[in-house]
Parts: structure tokens; sequence; C-alpha cells
């Protein structure tokens, strides 16, 4: 009966000392200065201690043997034991890398392809890191594979305050062309070119005054293209924006490399806000606008043709 009690003290006591450990990472995670450093993972090695000296001093109890005889005969089971307890032991190795480098902290956005994981981390301990997916279900990550494949931690996005907008509409190049007088009478009746066009006449008029007597080509002198004239209205738009950073933040508008699709005109720029909902929102506002402001410069946006364009341009052979 003593030997029973005994043993029940020492289980009751690894088992209270474990409890203990996880209230105090409890208030830890749920203190005012917690910053997402997790370091459960340390506390489930603390408890995997407690646990081997409990079964220890348990075996010591049991069979009348000093501990130190135990410790001695499992020395000569090393390998045994490495190999038993492998995963912990890289789990631990990875668990001190991701502290020391501060590579993943509880709450950040990370992708893993490898593991299809794609949504933010809500757990790190010794041996699992929990992600909670975007589409509401959960990825389990082994601590130390993590280390060894590749991953995107979008954590300098959110510090940063800004998240990028790379994206692009395709102009058919078969409506690009050099503005006539008449196109950029119309186009200099906007308030965002009106300057910029004036200048440009100007230039042209002095251009065609002063070489009156050759001038007779369409190639002659600072010709503008409709395309040119876009990329201007797109810049001056998204300079209107207040919820697009004009400096310190990459800041483009650019023609890609011609393709089967037609020209890309690429925006590059970078919302203020890391909030998905708003991000989408000022990225669709923006591509709406363009999508609707392009005829107006006498440009036509390029896509694949679907069944209605065949049904139509059927209809019009049989007229």
């Amino acid at each position: 009966m003593q030997k029973t009690a005994l043993i029940l003290i020492i289980w009751l006591s690894a088992v209270t000392f474990n409890a203990l450990l996880n209230a105090a990472n409890d208030i830890y995670e749920n203190s005012k200065n917690y910053n997402g450093v997790s370091i459960q993972g340390y506390l489930d090695l603390v408890k995997i201690l407690a646990v081997v000296v409990a079964i220890i001093f348990s075996i010591t109890l049991l069979t009348g043997q000093s501990p130190w005889v135990l410790l001695t005969s499992l020395g000569a089971l090393t390998a045994v034991v490495l190999l038993i307890f492998q995963g912990t032991l890289l789990s631990l190795v990875a668990s001190i890398q991701i502290v020391a480098n501060d590579l993943i902290k509880e709450g950040d956005w990370i992708e893993v392809p490898s593991y299809s994981a794609d949504g933010d981390v809500v757990n790190i301990n010794l041996h699992t890191i929990k992600i909670r997916n975007f589409d509401m279900t959960y990825s389990v990550i082994p601590t130390y594979k993590i280390v060894e494949v590749a991953y995107r931690n979008w954590r300098g996005m959110k510090e940063s305050g800004g998240r990028r907008i790379q994206r692009s509409i395709s102009v058919d190049m078969n409506t690009i062309k050099f503005c006539d007088a008449e196109l950029l009478q119309r186009l200099r009746r906007i308030d965002r070119l009106q300057t910029y066009v004036d200048r440009k006449i100007e230039d042209l008029e002095a251009y065609r005054q002063e070489h009156a007597d050759h001038f007779d080509s369409p190639l002659d002198g600072p010709q503008i293209t409709n395309v040119e004239v876009f990329r201007r209205y797109i810049v001056k738009y998204l300079k209107s924006r207040e919820d697009i950073y004009q400096e310190n933040m990459p800041f483009l508008v650019r023609a890609l490399a011609p393709s089967p699709n037609g020209l890309d005109i690429e925006v590059y720029v970078f919302a203020k806000t890391t909030e998905w909902t708003a991000y989408e929102l000022i990225q669709s506002e923006i591509f709406d606008h363009l999508l609707a402001a392009a005829p107006n410069f006498d440009l036509r946006v390029f896509q694949q043709p679907s069944g209605l364009d065949f049904s139509d341009f059927a209809r019009s052979v049989r007229v």
C-alpha cells in the first residue's frame, strides 16, 4: 500500500505539473504583450521529461533498484531510445530554429504548397503546426517538416501596411493607332488628361508649322497613340485614389510584351490595406473602371470569342 500510494503521488505530481505548464502557456498567450512567439514547444519537451522522470521513479519503487541502475541500463539502449524519440528530437531542433530565426508565429498567414496549406497559423507546439485554411479546413504539419519544405510567410506584407495589386488588361492590337485631331479634341475634354493632351497638341502643331513643306506622314512629328494616352489616364486615375500608395511603394503602369492575346497593360501598385475584403474591393473597382474606360480611347479589350460571338457571325453570314 505504501508503494502504491507513492506511485500515485508521483503521477499526481506529474499530472499537476503538466497542468501548471498548460496554465502558464494559456496565461502567456492571452497576455496583452503576446506577439505570436509560441513557447508551447518548449513546454511540451518539459512535459515529456516530467513523464519520463515519473516512469523511472515508478519502476524504481516497483523493483527496489536505484534510479541510477535503471539509467545505466537505458544507456545501453540509447540507439533504441533515439529511434523512438527521433521525431521529438527533430521537432525540438526545428522549434529552436523557428524561434531563433523568427520564421513563423501564431497568427501568421503562410502558404505551404507541398501540404496544400494556405491560411493562418493557429497553434505551434513541439510536434505539429496547425494551420486553419481559408476554406475553414485545418492542415497539420510536423514541426520538423516546415524547415525542410518551401513555404511563404505573408507577415512582411501585413507589417508593411500595403498589399500589391498586379493585374493587367489585354488590349486588342488591331485597335492601337495614332491619335488624329478629332480623337485628340475628344480626349482633351477628359479633366485628368486636359493638360497632358493640350501639351501634345501644341508640340504637334509647332512641329507641323516648322516642317510644313514635307509634313504629310502620320509618322512625322511627336505623334501620340491612343494606348499611350490610355496609360497616362490610368496613372492619373490611380493617383486620384486615396486608397493607393503614391510614395514609398512601387507605383507603375506599363505595357508588357505583345502576345497572341493582345497587348497587356499592367497595373503594379500597392493598396493601403492588408485586409482581404477591402483589398479585393479596391482591386475590383480599379479594373471595372479601366475596362469601362478603354472604349473611350478607341481601344477594344481582347477576350476569347464565345459561343454568342460565333452565333452572331453565323447569323450575319446568312443575312
